[in-house]
């Protein structure tokens, strides 16, 4: 292949969730576009080692944890047998299907792929170092999206196959008897749920004297006491001070803040954060400028230091998270248009696929604490629930963030089955501007999980049909 430079308008650096939905939303709008990706398949930590194998197998491994409780209701199932190979196999060919079908949208869009490591030359010219052998792109503009990987803390890294990351994790190689989970964020816990499901004796340590910071505490309380009672162990306030390899385990010291302990695992896992993948990008041919952890500093039209050069996703830094990337996307290809598009005051949804699993959006409680913000709160407990009765699983808290003197909905907070898929009611209040009582007057079907949203806010004025009135509660008409 030849080293003259290929000239595009817009070249985006990588195919994750960000990286191709800007690269599709741009085709879209009539600009030529080449996508970088130095994987062999598109779509991005999310989809290949992240977000989407993860979901598959806390679905694959629900059943183990359904059962003991359906033994209770009546219907009962002999003990759970796990054939590891198939399990892969289901993976991958979800996996394989997601990532085909992003091939053929970028084809049948004309947007043209190139897998590559991609290397800044200067602020108009990308070398991208493919199978085949150098490329060069001549652009008017780039979007850096590349992503970030597992942090893997110098005192940890042994070089021991059996100390994992998420990634490795992923890969389902064995079920280990003995599992050393370090880190309490929804990373840790949504992986030490499926290993606990396929027969891991798993230990969860936090070096915080809570379980996924981000939530409030009285959201992630429901998900503490599940881990409690489905691992071995979780330790609060516990930091793992070294690690070492002893034949074919992992030896552990680990602080309480009363004791020190010395143990033994099977395999570890290091779940304590994620770092962007900007290091080798030639960013100092650029003008671009990176933070001290170094996330690529952008403002709220996603625009870096350098003009030519915009960056969305995890690797700009903030909720690393897909649907923030995937609407970052669409904000960097509007500005690339000159349209006046922004990221301030957007609404991103938190979810944590935990058993329950735990939704937020908005104004959380904590945060109004710690800004002083005044707010109201509203709370309905699945308790009173019919839909959550009936499914067996009244574990679950509604909760509305409320501006007092207006009634409007500032954030919501869900713990509970299947709380990802109704946060987004919650997104759109927020976004509209929607009072409590909009929420009330606002049918939902009976009997449902999404029931509880206008339960909350009818309970806010003292009407729930499903609890009893507040001792003091606020004129139904106000808003």
């Amino acid at each position: 292949m030849g080293l003259e430079p290929i000239q595009t308008e817009v070249v985006v650096v990588g195919a994750g969730p960000g990286g191709y939905t800007a690269a599709f939303y741009a085709a879209d709008r009539g600009r030529k576009v080449i996508l970088v990706e130095r994987e062999a398949a598109l779509g991005g930590v999310c989809l290949q080692r992240g977000c989407i194998p993860s979901k598959a197998l806390l679905h694959a491994t629900e059943p183990v944890r359904e059962a003991p409780a359906s033994a209770k209701r009546g219907v009962s199932f002999g003990p759970p047998v796990i054939e590891l190979e198939k399990l892969r196999a289901w993976k991958g060919s979800v996996l394989q299907k997601l990532s085909g079908g992003l091939q053929f949208l970028a084809k049948k869009r004309g947007v043209e792929v190139l897998h590559g490591r991609g290397h800044f030359e200067d602020s108009g010219l990308l070398r991208v170092e493919t199978s085949e052998g150098q490329r060069f792109i001549r652009f008017e503009k780039a979007i850096i999206a590349v992503g970030s990987k597992p942090a893997m803390p110098q005192a940890f890294d042994l070089g021991n196959k059996r100390i994992l990351t998420s990634t490795e994790a992923l890969e389902l190689e064995e079920i280990p008897k003995n599992l050393l989970v370090v880190g309490g964020g929804y990373i840790g816990l949504e992986l030490g749920t499926v290993y606990a499901s396929l027969g891991s004796k798993v230990v969860l340590v936090e070096a915080e004297n809570a379980i996924l910071m981000g939530a409030d505490p009285d959201l992630a309380r429901p998900v503490l006491e599940y881990a409690r009672h489905s691992f071995r162990e979780v330790r609060l306030g516990t930091k793992v001070e070294k690690m070492a390899t002893r034949g074919k385990q992992i030896q552990v010291v680990m602080n309480t803040g009363k004791e020190k302990l010395e143990e033994l695992y099977d395999w570890v896992l290091v779940a304590v954060g994620r770092i962007p993948n900007s290091g080798e990008l030639g960013l100092e041919n650029t003008r671009v400028r990176r933070d001290p952890k170094g996330f690529v500093q952008v403002n709220d039209r996603q625009q870096t230091a350098d003009p030519n050069i915009l960056a969305i996703g995890d690797a700009a830094g903030g909720m690393l998270l897909a649907h923030k990337a995937a609407k970052e996307a669409r904000v960097a290809v509007e500005t690339i248009l000159g349209e006046q598009s922004t990221m301030k005051e957007v609404v991103i949804p938190a979810v944590v696929f935990t058993d329950p699993e735990v939704a937020w959006c908005g104004l959380t409680e904590t945060e109004a604490k710690e800004k002083k913000i005044p707010i109201q709160v509203a709370r309905f407990p699945w308790s009173a629930s019919g839909r959550a009765l009936t499914l067996d699983r009244t574990d679950g808290v509604t909760k509305l963030i409320l501006e007092p003197q207006t009634d409007r909905i500032l954030g919501v907070g869900i713990v509970g089955a299947r709380a990802g898929d109704l946060i987004s009611e919650g997104v759109l209040a927020v976004e509209m501007g929607a009072t409590a009582k909009d929420l009330a007057e606002s049918v939902h079907p009976h009997p449902t999980l999404s029931e509880t949203l206008m339960e909350c806010a009818e309970s806010f004025y003292g009407f729930s049909a499903s609890a009893l009135p507040r001792k003091s509660r606020p004129a139904a008409g106000r808003s």
